[in-house]
């Protein structure tokens, strides 16, 4: 059986791949931005362990990595966590656009703290399509603030950032899963996806014991590979990525 890490597991999507898991026998750490947050997810999983901090700032990722890794190593790990519609342009306490820090900073920052785990699993979403991977303005200091492209924007890093962990560390398995248009909390009631299958794949891949779950670098929907934006697959950009973050972040990949 996996133990699996699960940032944002507090409800949604990441509450319910936590539950795939935890009904199948694998041992699953929750993740809550706050301790008013973690009564939910410690009602709903009671066995499993829980972390509580707020991924929006750098400390906060710090502290998260220190608590993952003071339980000692995962075998995988679900990067769920994200923001969503960010009606203008919130600024972090680090200085940062909100989007970027929840959606970019904190998987990459998670990645290069947390001890390795065998398997990792980065949301993503079928939005990508419309960005592109420029990071001269990833902040949104000089363009008109929209909440939607600074979105997309961020799961085309986040995507980059899983294909990139797949190259330089050629023995995890790092893979991207687009959920679909779920009805979450973020996602609304009107979302017309299936919740249940949104959140399957992402906890299929983290618990590895499936044959077919033995892949890297391959971006996935309902367990099915899908295509890619072209920056996904560049070096070049998968690097600017990853030294743009460790500047950020004070913290290189390794």
């Amino acid at each position: 059986m996996a133990r699996v890490f699960v940032t944002g597991s507090s409800t949604g999507l990441g509450l319910l791949a936590a539950r795939w898991l935890d009904e199948r026998g694998h041992e699953v750490t929750l993740h809550a931005r706050s301790a008013e947050r973690a009564a939910e997810p410690r009602a709903a999983l009671p066995r499993a362990a829980l972390v509580v901090g707020d991924l929006s700032r750098i400390d906060g990722m710090r502290r998260v990595a220190e608590q993952v890794n003071g339980l000692g190593r995962h075998d995988a790990v679900i990067h769920n966590a994200a923001v969503y519609r960010v009606p203008r342009r919130d600024e972090t306490a680090d200085g940062l656009s909100l989007t970027f820090a929840v959606n970019v900073l904190a998987p990459y920052l998670l990645t290069a703290l947390v001890e390795r785990p065998d398997r990792l699993v980065y949301l993503t979403s079928g939005l990508q399509n419309g960005a592109g991977p420029d990071l001269d303005d990833a902040q949104w200091t000089r363009r008109r603030w929209d909440w939607l492209q600074a979105y997309l924007e961020s799961k085309l890093h986040v995507t980059t950032l899983a294909f990139g962990v797949a190259r330089r560390w050629p023995e995890v398995r790092s893979n991207a899963v687009s959920p679909g248009w779920v009805p979450t909390r973020m996602g609304g009631t009107g979302a017309p996806d299936d919740l249940a299958l949104g959140a399957e794949t992402q906890a299929w891949l983290a618990a590895g014991n499936d044959p077919a779950t033995d892949v890297t670098g391959r971006y996935l929907y309902h367990r099915q590979a899908a295509d890619v934006p072209a920056p996904v697959r560049d070096a070049r950009a998968q690097e600017a990525l990853f030294a743009y973050c460790a500047e950020l972040g004070g913290q290189p990949l390794g």
